[in-house]
């Protein structure tokens, strides 16, 4: 299995508060045309990680990727970082540079985010 970090930056939201530095990495495994693979998902859960990432220390959070039924979902560990956060179609997405991804964070109106950069780990 090819784990891949997978970068995303707040996009232009209308109506939202832009801040600079807030995104997420992901750590997953994707298919050879950029889909997550759930079956490699499946098999090493563990290494599937997720990061938020903001300038203010208290809105960062570390976890895992997690997949239940046909939706995929930023999962974290401690209860002072929130709710699971759905992710909009995320297992329907083929992941690129330039694409864009919507996360719902802690109930609040989703956001687009874009994927800025795919690496191998």
């Amino acid at each position: 299995m090819s784990l891949k970090r997978i970068s995303l930056q707040l996009a232009l939201n209308p109506g939202a508060e832009a801040t600079p530095g807030q995104g997420y990495t992901i750590i997953a495994p994707l298919t050879a045309e950029g889909r997550l693979d759930v079956d490699a998902w499946r098999e090493n859960r563990k290494d599937a990680r997720v990061y938020r990432l903001h300038p203010d220390p208290a809105e960062r959070a570390d976890g895992w990727l997690t997949h239940r039924g046909n939706r995929w979902f930023f999962r974290y560990d401690e209860e002072e970082e929130g709710e699971d956060e759905p992710v909009h179609r995320l297992g329907d997405h083929i992941f690129r540079e330039g694409e864009y991804i919507t996360v719902e964070f802690h109930g609040e109106t989703p956001l687009t985010y874009k994927v800025i950069d795919i690496a191998d780990i």
